[in-house]
């Protein structure tokens, strides 16, 4: 899963990493992969992209928002998902990362899924480092670098959809607090949804009790279960 907050935030953001096999790059600060060792991109399309209602449901000023920007996997395969379907004006892909690759990092873990080769260096082409943005013509990519905790509650966008892909919540239970999934909904839009690729119960209650309605679906791969939820209409 992409990365998330540390569990104790230091002057250091650099992810500390391992590859296996000299292709999927491991959090050792996490003992967690970035993705699937099965298949990342269809992991992807299953849980985020499926699970949100995507792309059925992408209209003009589309907002994706995510908890976890890892290697950029979600926001090639959305952005991908977005350019095929031929949706007019532009996707906003926000995303909040603690501890965010550099551009080299992310390329190599990128190789592994040829199919975003194309849409990976038009992204990379576009990427400005230095304000973490890129701007191409169809999408408007933000990832805003530091804890979670720290940023949403100061951010004033509203995302249609949410990517929740932190690391196992046993082992970065940080951006899984029920404070920051509180957060999360006040950050959605009315009729928005949300996906995890995590099923605890923990987690589903602390996104039922922040305004969702939660649900218990089919996971990827061997994980049975994953949540997704849409937010419930405000009385």
């Amino acid at each position: 899963m992409a990365c998330g907050l540390g569990q104790q935030m230091t002057t250091d953001q650099t992810p500390d990493l391992e590859w296996r096999d000299g292709l999927t790059p491991i959090s050792v600060r996490f003992n967690d992969p970035y993705f699937s060792m099965a298949d990342g991109l269809a992991e992807t399309q299953h849980v985020f992209l499926a699970g949100n209602g995507l792309p059925q449901r992408f209209r003009p000023g589309f907002h994706v928002a995510e908890l976890g920007f890892g290697t950029g996997l979600n926001m090639l395969a959305t952005l991908a998902a977005w350019e095929q379907c031929g949706v007019p004006g532009k996707l906003a892909f926000t995303s909040f990362e603690a501890f965010p690759m550099d551009v080299a990092q992310m390329q190599r873990a990128l190789r592994a899924f040829p199919s975003l080769e194309d849409i990976g260096q038009r992204f990379f082409s576009a990427w400005d480092d230095q304000n973490t943005t890129a701007e191409l013509t169809f999408a408007s990519v933000r990832v805003m670098t530091g804890d979670a905790r720290q940023l949403l509650p100061n951010w004033s966008g509203q995302a249609n959809a949410w990517f929740l892909d932190g690391f196992s919540p046993a082992k970065n239970p940080e951006l899984w607090e029920p404070e920051l999934m509180a957060e999360v909904a006040r950050h959605t839009a009315p009729n928005g949804t949300f996906a995890t690729y995590s099923a605890a119960g923990h987690i589903r209650g602390a996104l039922g009790k922040a305004g969702f309605s939660v649900d218990r679906v089919a996971g990827f791969g061997r994980k049975r279960h994953m949540t997704t939820g849409t937010l419930k209409a405000s009385k």
